[in-house]
């Protein structure tokens, strides 16, 4: 009885370690783009850049956090006067796990408002 529980525990460890490295990437790196965008939406606020400059920014980001998304799921909306007024960013996109018997999607919808 003693050596099921030993291998048990064992198994209980190695598949929260397993799970640990399959779910924590996505999560930091959805946790980075947040961020990120939040100051792209500050700074974009106060300068000159088109919606379409903002979203081609947006995506660079994206792309340099591994983040799996189109180009055309970016919604990028400014309103108001060039500098008084505000900046919104909504960038959704799903992320597809491959867990050993369990496949699974994340779905991330960062997004920010600037006023």
């Amino acid at each position: 009885m003693g050596t099921i529980k030993l291998f048990f525990g064992i198994f209980l460890i190695v598949a929260s370690i397993y799970m640990g490295v399959e779910l924590v990437p996505p999560y930091y790196s959805n946790y980075e783009f947040q961020d990120a965008i939040k100051a792209e939406a500050l700074s974009s606020t106060y300068t000159p850049k088109s919606e379409a400059d903002i979203r081609d920014a947006v995506f660079k980001l994206a792309q340099g956090y591994s983040i799996p998304i189109a180009k055309e799921g970016i919604k990028v909306q400014r309103t108001g006067a060039q500098n008084a007024g505000s900046v919104d960013i909504d960038a959704p996109y799903t992320v597809h796990l491959d867990l050993p018997g369990y496949p699974y999607d994340l779905h991330f919808d960062p997004n920010t408002q600037n006023k």
